[in-house]
């Protein structure tokens, strides 16, 4: 297995976000909507970005939802100060070997923004893709980035929590290292989907990854 490139998802993969995710969706919601809503209800929408998210749940207040999501993430951002341990350190060795480095999140422009200012990251990407408020869109950014990279599939390697990740790495012909290190992570869900690796700690994806990388 050769890797050129590596795509990296942010929340659960780079960050413990995703609580912070749930946290503003449910304060920017719950006062449009009139009601409580579960982490379910939320988690349910995921695919396409945060603005889609708001589309589903509250569509009659879309605008105002969107800007009080936005509003409520950058606010709470604070209470979700660190990167997993050993992402930093990662990202830097990575970069002095030259891998290319790419990020292909979920997350639309906006928040993706407020949190790679917040963590600092964005000198680590030379590209970006973002979600799309219609739908889940991973796989199309995959394949934009690699044609731009002029790397086939088989030389990269995807990053990524989620049990959609492995889908859409399927759909893009990309291999995917399961990152089951997040509190939200579930190891027996990603694992049913078989993806090509599956690491439990950034630690242990660390030396599997540079290994590979030798």
């Amino acid at each position: 297995m050769t890797i050129k490139g590596i795509l990296f998802d942010f929340d659960g993969t780079l960050a413990d976000t995703l609580l912070l995710c749930i946290r503003a969706f449910r304060s920017s919601i719950e006062p449009r909507l009139g009601r409580s809503v579960s982490d379910a209800e939320i988690i349910a929408t995921f695919g396409p970005s945060e603005e889609g998210t708001i589309k589903a749940m509250i569509p009659d207040a879309y605008e105002e939802g969107v800007a009080a999501y936005l509003s409520y993430y950058e606010q709470f951002h604070n209470d979700y100060p660190d990167l997993f341990p050993g992402i930093e350190s990662l990202l830097t060795d990575l970069k002095s070997k030259d891998v290319k480095l790419v990020l292909v999140t979920g997350k639309g422009q906006h928040s993706a923004a407020l949190s790679l200012t917040f963590y600092k990251l964005t000198p680590y990407f030379s590209a970006f893709g973002y979600g799309d408020w219609q739908r889940n869109s991973k796989a199309a950014n995959i394949n934009r980035i690699l044609a731009e990279w002029n790397v086939v599939p088989d030389e990269a390697l995807y990053v990524g929590d989620a049990p959609s990740d492995i889908v859409a790495c399927r759909e893009a012909g990309v291999p995917i290292a399961s990152a089951a290190w997040a509190t939200t992570a579930d190891p027996t869900e990603l694992e049913a989907l078989q993806p090509d690796a599956l690491f439990h700690s950034v630690d242990s994806f660390r030396t599997w990854l540079f290994n590979h990388l030798q």
